[in-house]
C-alpha cells in the first residue's frame, strides 16, 4: 500500500492531471492516504417521518463492534447550512447544503461516509513514513448520520425560499433535523440499551449539532460516562446586539424554527444567547467529558458566520472575527471543571477547518510554539522550519486517548505560528486532500 502511495504521490506532483482524469486521479490518491477507509458492514434505517430537506426519505446507518464493544459512537455529518434558496438548493456549492438531493442507499460506500472521519474508521490513516494508527474509537459501536437538511441537524420548520433570479420555482425545504435526530436517538437506544461509553461527535455543521444536540442525545441513550467533542462548529456567545456571531444566531433562529427547540432545554440555558449552552451542559452534566477542537485560521466557518452579515469581509478580517469570538469562547470554557480544548493555529487543509477529518497530519496543538530560540536549532530536521514546540507537542491521537480512556481535561490554544506552513509534507499532500474534498 505505501509503495503505491509513494508512486501515485510522484505521478501527482510529477505530471500535472488533464480535467477529465483530475477526479480519478485524486479518488485514488486519497484513497491510498486513508488505507482505504472503512469496510464497515452498515445497517440502513429509514423510519417513518423523518425526510431530508427536498422531502425525501432520511435514512442513518448503524455498524454494529465485531468484538462486543459497550461504546457507542453517535456520529453528527457535517457539511454547510442554508436558510435561503441558493443555499438549500445546492446552487452555492460548498457554502450551501450537503445533500440537497438526499441519502441514498449506499451511501456509506461514497466517499464522505467511507473516508472523512478517522473517529468512524478507528484509525488515523496514516502517510509515507508514518504508520497507521489505531485511535480510542477503534471497533466501537456507531450510529452516522448523513447530513441533508441544512440546518445542523436540529431543525423544526418547513420553509418556502424563493429564487431571487426568478429563473425556478419556489423551492419547499424541510429543516426537519430535530425530528431526525431525535428518531436516531429512539432507535439507538433500543438497540444498544447499556452504553458504557457515548461519544457523540461531529465536525463543522455536526460539530454545532454536537453541542446543539448533546442534551437530547445524552439524556436519550443514558450511558454509564458520557462524551462530547465538537469539531469546528463553536457556538459563540452572542448575549448583544453588536456581537460578531449575533446576526448569524438571529437568521438561523427564524429559519429553523429553533425557539421550538432550544425552549426544550434547561433554565440554564438562555435562548437569547445561544453561547450558553455550554455554561448548561456543563452544568447538566458535570460528570461528563466535554471539549471543542478548532482552528484560529478557521476560513470556512468563519465565512458562514461574518461573510453575509458584514462589510468589509476580506479574509483578514472574517479571521479577526472569528479570532475575537474564539477568546471569548475560551474564557467561557475556563470557567467549567470539564470543558476541554485543543485549538491548533491552522494547517492547509480544507482551509484550516476541522481537526479530526481525513488524516491527523497537521492536526496537532502545542501551548508554546515559537520561533526556534537558537541558532543551532535551525540546523534540525526538518531544514527550513523555524518554529519549535517549546512545550508538549500534542497530536490529535494523542489528545483522543487522554481526553477518552483518561478522562482527562486537556487545554490548548496555541499562539500564532507557521508550523504547518513550513511542513514540506503538507505542502505535498494538502493540495490532494484539498481536491477530493472540492476545496
Amino acid at each position: 500500500m505505501k509503495n503505491h502511495l509513494v508512486l501515485g504521490l510522484l505521478l501527482a506532483v510529477a505530471v500535472p492531471p488533464s480535467a477529465a482524469r483530475a477526479e480519478v486521479l485524486v479518488s485514488t490518491i486519497v484513497e491510498a492516504l486513508v488505507d482505504g477507509g472503512n469496510n464497515y458492514n452498515w445497517e440502513k434505517v429509514a423510519l417513518p417521518g423523518t425526510v431530508c430537506g427536498n422531502g425525501s426519505q432520511y435514512k442513518f446507518f448503524v455498524h454494529r463492534s465485531t468484538t462486543g464493544s459497550k461504546n457507542l459512537l453517535f456520529f453528527l455529518e457535517g457539511g454547510g447550512a442554508c436558510w435561503d434558496y441558493d443555499t438549500c438548493s445546492g446552487r452555492a456549492g460548498l457554502l450551501g447544503a450537503a445533500n440537497p438531493n438526499g441519502i441514498v442507499d449506499d451511501y456509506m460506500q461514497q466517499f464522505t461516509a467511507k473516508y472523512v472521519s478517522p473517529l468512524v474508521n478507528g484509525a488515523d490513516p496514516g502517510l509515507p513514513l508514518r504508520s497507521r494508527t489505531d485511535i480510542a474509537t477503534k471497533d466501537w459501536n456507531i450510529v452516522y448520520l448523513p447530513y441533508c437538511t441544512g440546518d445542523v441537524h436540529v431543525g423544526n420548520n418547513v420553509a418556502v425560499y424563493t429564487d431571487s433570479t426568478g429563473a425556478q420555482p419556489p423551492l419547499t425545504w424541510h429543516h426537519s433535523g430535530y425530528t431526525n435526530t431525535m428518531a436516531a436517538i429512539a432507535h439507538a437506544k433500543a438497540q444498544f440499551p447499556s452504553v458504557q461509553k457515548l461519544l457523540v461527535t461531529g465536525y463543522s455543521a455536526g460539530g454545532t449539532a454536537t453541542s446543539a444536540g448533546y442534551y437530547f442525545i445524552r439524556r436519550g441513550i443514558n450511558p454509564a460516562r458520557g462524551y462530547f467533542l465538537n469539531d469546528s462548529g463553536p457556538i459563540y456567545l452572542a448575549p448583544n446586539v453588536n456581537d460578531r456571531s449575533r446576526p448569524l444566531h438571529a437568521k438561523i433562529r427564524q429559519s429553523w424554527n429553533l425557539d421550538s427547540v432550544l425552549g426544550l432545554l434547561p433554565a440554564s440555558f438562555d435562548r437569547n444567547n445561544m453561547g450558553t449552552i455550554n455554561r448548561m451542559l456543563s452544568m447538566e452534566f458535570p460528570s461528563d467529558q466535554l471539549a471543542y477542537s478548532g482552528y484560529s485560521r478557521d476560513y470556512n466557518y468563519s465565512r458562514f458566520s461574518y461573510e453575509r452579515f458584514y462589510s468589509p469581509n476580506d479574509k483578514e478580517t472574517v479571521l479577526s472575527y472569528w479570532k475575537e469570538d474564539q477568546d471569548k469562547l475560551v474564557a467561557e470554557l475556563n470557567l467549567y471543571n470539564n470543558y476541554s480544548y485543543f485549538i491548533p493555529h491552522e494547517r492547509a487543509i480544507n482551509a484550516s477547518h476541522c481537526s479530526t477529518i481525513i488524516t491527523f497530519i497537521g492536526a496537532h496543538a502545542c501551548q508554546q510554539m515559537e520561533k526556534k530560540h537558537n541558532w543551532w536549532e535551525y540546523l534540525e530536521w526538518p531544514w527550513g522550519q523555524t518554529y519549535k514546540c517549546y512545550s508538549e507537542f500534542v497530536p490529535m491521537e494523542t489528545f483522543l486517548h487522554r481526553f477518552i480512556n483518561e478522562n482527562q481535561r486537556i487545554r490548548i490554544y496555541e499562539p500564532v505560528n507557521g508550523y504547518n506552513a513550513e511542513d514540506p509534507g503538507m505542502g505535498i499532500v494538502a493540495p490532494l486532500i484539498n481536491g477530493a474534498l472540492g476545496g
